[in-house]
Formats: C-alpha cells, sequence, structure tokens
C-alpha cells in the first residue's frame, strides 16, 4: 500500500489531506484494541470533497494510512497542540472517546514511534515540502489548504456542537490576512455555520509549514461531519448534504488560486 496519493496541480494551491487514510498495517492492526482497529476517528470520506478542486488546478495530496499508525499533522518531536489543553499524540494512545487504542502491553515503545515517523510520517511530509517548494520557484507563492473533518460532537475536546466550519490560522499568523478574509467572507455569504481560529486554530502542518513572510500561506479547514455525511454507523456519504457543502468547496478552491496568482510571478 502507497503511502500516499499524490496528483500535482498546475495552479499555486495544494490541498493536503492527512488524515483520511484508514489502512493498517496487519502488524499493527494485530495489536489494537477493537475499538483501535474500527479507526474510529478518521475524517471520513473528506478527500471526495476535494476531488474537484484538480478541475481548478489545485495538487492533491491524500494519505492512505490510518492516524493511528502515525498522526501525520502531529509535532514528530511530540510537542502539543494546545498546551495545557487535552491532547492527542503522534502515535495516539487513546480514541477521541478516551477508549484504549492499543491492547494491554502492546503499545508502541518510544523507540517504535520514533521509527514509525522515519517510516510512515517523514515521507508524507518530504512530499509536502517538496511540492511547496516547487510551487514557490514556479509561481513565487505557495497556498497549502490543510483538509480535515471531524465528528460534529466531541466532549473529550469541547463541549456542545461544533460549528460546520472550522478555519484554523494558526490565530492569524500561517497566512495572509486578506486571504483568511477573503475565505471567511465565503463562508460567511453561506447558510453553514463557521468560526475562525476557535477551538481548532491549526495543527502542526498549517502552524510548520504557513510562513507568509516566505510567501507560504497555510490554512485549515475542520469540517463538522455532520455537514456532509451520516454519522450513525456505518458512517456513509450522504450525496445530498456533501452537495451542498462541495458547492461552497468549489467556490472556495478558485478563490484561492485566484488570490494566488494575483501575487504569482509565473
Amino acid at each position: 500500500m502507497d503511502l500516499y496519493r499524490f496528483t500535482p496541480g498546475d495552479s499555486p494551491v495544494l490541498i493536503s489531506v492527512p488524515h483520511a487514510g484508514t489502512y493498517l498495517p496487519p502488524e499493527i492492526a494485530a495489536r489494537l484494541t477493537e475499538d483501535g482497529r474500527a479507526v474510529p476517528d478518521t475524517d471520513w470520506h473528506v478527500h471526495h470533497l476535494y476531488e474537484p478542486a484538480k478541475r481548478f488546478g489545485a495538487g492533491l495530496l491524500i494519505a492512505n494510512y490510518s492516524r493511528f499508525v502515525v498522526d501525520l499533522n502531529r509535532d514528530p518531536a511530540g510537542k502539543p497542540l494546545y498546551p495545557g489543553a487535552d491532547n492527542t499524540e503522534v502515535v495516539p494512545t487513546a480514541t477521541f472517546a478516551s477508549q484504549p487504542v492499543w491492547q494491554d502491553d502492546k503499545a508502541p515503545t518510544e523507540d517504535e514511534v520514533a521509527r514509525r515517523i522515519e517510516r510512515y510520517w517523514r515521507p508524507y511530509h518530504n512530499r509536502l515540502a517538496s511540492e511547496l517548494e516547487r510551487l514557490k520557484r514556479r509561481f513565487g507563492v505557495a497556498v497549502l489548504w490543510d483538509g480535515h473533518s471531524i465528528a460534529s460532537e466531541v466532549p473529550r475536546f469541547f463541549a456542545g456542537r461544533l460549528p460546520d466550519l472550522n478555519l484554523g490560522t494558526a490565530k492569524g499568523t500561517s497566512c495572509a490576512e486578506d486571504l483568511a478574509a477573503g475565505v471567511t467572507s465565503l463562508f460567511a455569504a453561506s447558510d453553514f455555520s463557521w468560526v475562525r481560529d476557535g477551538r481548532f486554530t491549526g495543527g502542526y502542518i498549517t502552524r510548520h509549514y504557513g510562513r507568509p513572510a516566505d510567501n507560504v500561506h497555510a490554512l485549515q479547514l475542520e469540517v463538522a461531519q455532520a455537514a456532509y455525511m451520516d454519522e450513525a454507523h456505518p458512517l456513509p456519504w450522504n450525496p445530498k448534504q456533501a452537495a451542498r457543502l462541495m458547492v461552497l468547496i468549489e467556490t472556495v478552491v478558485p478563490a484561492l488560486v485566484g488570490w494566488a496568482k494575483q501575487r504569482s510571478v509565473a
């Protein structure tokens, strides 16, 4: 199984989808609990939301492996995303419902975590970094959109229901302000609820790669899954719900491309 699927684009925009993967290598799956083998914290179907983005010239980088193998959106050194809050690790030990991921005495050791980072985490980020560098060389600017989703209610991390659209810009540090404002204006014109830099301000990918002063701009969108799928098992894609959201995404992506091309030197 390839670690990821990559489709290069012909615009300055790259879309990363690090948590849609469900594949578990057999030797890892054998050590997981029943809850863990169900990969419950997957960003279900979210990569399908971004397939139309290719029509607008955006590149796509989509992970195939489950976040229970390694979480591609966490700091490899173990630095927490939200200091003082409940955080998940680069190799998670519990589900979002606080259920154990690993069978007794079968959790990865620190050495194994380090090996997984090299085997599974590093190649994805090498591709991500090299593609952003290619875009910047060609266009003078690159825009990274990190696509995520999450159950609309996760008591472990927040009270109540999440807004439909949760935009993260690392509190305004990962992208130009007019880019973020342009995206939120499109959200505001829709019938979806939304927030910017609320509970989710952007994960490792957004914070690490977003360098506006260096002409690399990064934004994360965390979508409440109720906005595009059925949250009851078996967690099916809901075409009617998804169609509404995809209309918005098909407005946002060309807006990202247009913003970037205005600043391009190509």
